[in-house]
């Protein structure tokens, strides 16, 4: 097998792969992925996700089995672990692409430079997202598809759309892609029809490698575009052609034709949620970084305490803190940041605690329906909320087992006693529930 220590196979590898390889693709797939000493034979690699690993067997077996060699059955003797996420691990740098130009009959990429995965802060609620973001990026077409994002406003769903975009423009050169919001999607159908030339736009759509649509949710109550978009959908995922969508609700919820609905759930429906403290901190540090503004540790949670629902303010801070900064010659301190972010602070109202507030909460958090929470529905996507709830009730509140209970639809006291034993357990192993129930606490506290 190895003839050399797994550390030694893997670093000539890697100098190997980076010689044939983008500074992005580099940086993205291979920097990240690390040796797990041992004394095995078989290379032991601790990957960020399951998207890495299958990317490295996909598109690097021969040259894996060239540097490792092959067992008798003709396995690659290599086993993968998935590595747990740190919010707060500062993100790979890589140095910028240089402007895809565009074909003659193509329309310019308009994509945000500073959209790209490297930029994009990573966290408990927005982990399996951006991974499956960059799982279509790696092989479109092949993964997910369709993709379709959803969450609230600023929260990363553009960013994540334009990093696909930016990727496949570097690393898939050959491919035809386009990026366009709802809006321009109607206005371009729009002047086409003005100028009588659909049948070109639907040959332009329908010959596209990869399709990205942002804020879907403009389409709702325009059933003659709606029908358009909906045939184009369908001709491009007929041909097995990537299209990512992103939209401030899940498809279930727009109010769309039950076709076009059904179309977008074939694929994966990823929900990417607002960051945890730790994320914010994270967010806060690199934006100042790649300001150049010092931003002390203490400082940055100050402001992630007071700035929660939205990833754009965060970045309005940063950008306000560094004009004050420069232009006054000052450390950023919390009486800076006070003074001068006060009315960017959000402070939720001081509420009792009811079990309808916790359910609201939870049905937030879970994106679920309170109604759900209430009703008899045992499936995982409803049952494991509903617990959570039970465990929040029984811990926020002093009534006794069979009042609470039956707020929860009639439900026994047993099985809220059940639900809290259940989740009490989780929270001491799972990280990131325990960080949602800590969440939920805190909006249902302040």
């Amino acid at each position: 097998m190895l003839t050399q220590t797994p550390e030694e196979t893997w670093s000539e590898f890697l100098a190997f792969i980076e010689e044939k390889s983008s500074a992005t693709e580099f940086a993205n797939w291979f920097a990240p992925i690390k040796v797990i000493p041992g004394d095995s034979e078989t290379l032991v690699l601790e990957v960020p996700n399951i998207f890495v690993q299958e990317y490295l067997l996909d598109n690097y077996r021969e040259d894996l089995a060239a540097f490792l060699g092959t067992e008798s059955s003709g396995k690659l003797p290599i086993s993968f672990v998935i590595a747990k996420k740190e919010a707060t691990k500062p993100p790979i740098q890589s140095t910028p692409s240089e402007p895809h130009t565009p074909s003659p009959s193509q329309p310019p990429l308009k994509l945000n430079p500073g959209y790209t995965f490297q930029d994009f802060i990573e966290g408990s609620t927005n982990q399996f997202v951006k991974s499956a973001a960059m799982g279509v990026a790696a092989r479109p077409g092949k993964s997910y598809n369709p993709l379709f994002i959803h969450g609230g406003v600023g929260l990363g769903k553009t960013h994540l759309l334009h990093a696909i975009g930016a990727y496949v423009q570097e690393n898939h050169k050959r491919l035809k892609i386009h990026c366009i919001t709802t809006e321009e999607f109607i206005n371009d159908l729009v002047d086409n029809l003005r100028n009588k030339s659909i049948d070109k736009m639907k040959r332009f759509y329908r010959s596209l490698d990869i399709l990205l649509v942002d804020d879907i949710q403009f389409l709702q109550n325009r059933l003659n575009f709606e029908e358009e978009f909906c045939n184009t959908f369908e001709s491009l995922i007929n041909q097995n052609k990537q299209i990512v969508i992103t939209s401030d609700k899940p498809p279930s919820q727009l109010k769309l034709s039950e076709r076009l609905i059904a179309r977008m759930e074939w694929g994966l429906v990823a929900h990417i949620g607002m960051p945890d403290i730790e994320t914010r901190v994270a967010i806060l540090q690199h934006k100042a970084e790649k300001k150049g503004l010092r931003l002390p540790q203490n400082v940055a949670f100050f402001i992630a305490e007071h700035i929660f629902n939205n990833v754009r303010q965060l970045e309005g801070a940063v950008n306000r803190l560094n004009a004050h900064c420069h232009a006054m010659n000052t450390e950023v301190t919390e009486d800076v940041v006070q003074k001068l972010l006060h009315e960017l602070f959000q402070y939720a109202p001081h509420k009792k605690i009811s079990v309808e507030n916790i359910l609201k909460s939870v049905a937030t958090m879970f994106n679920v329906s309170i109604s759900d929470l209430k009703g008899q529905t045992r499936t995982k996507e409803i049952a494991f909320p509903r617990q959570v709830a039970m465990y929040l009730a029984k811990e926020l509140m002093t009534d006794s087992l069979v009042k609470l209970s039956s707020s929860f639809g009639g439900k026994t006291h047993s099985t809220l006693l059940h639900a809290w034993k259940k989740i009490t357990g989780l929270v001491k192993r799972d990280d990131t529930l325990r960080r949602q129930i800590d969440m939920a606490k805190r909006n249902l506290e302040e």
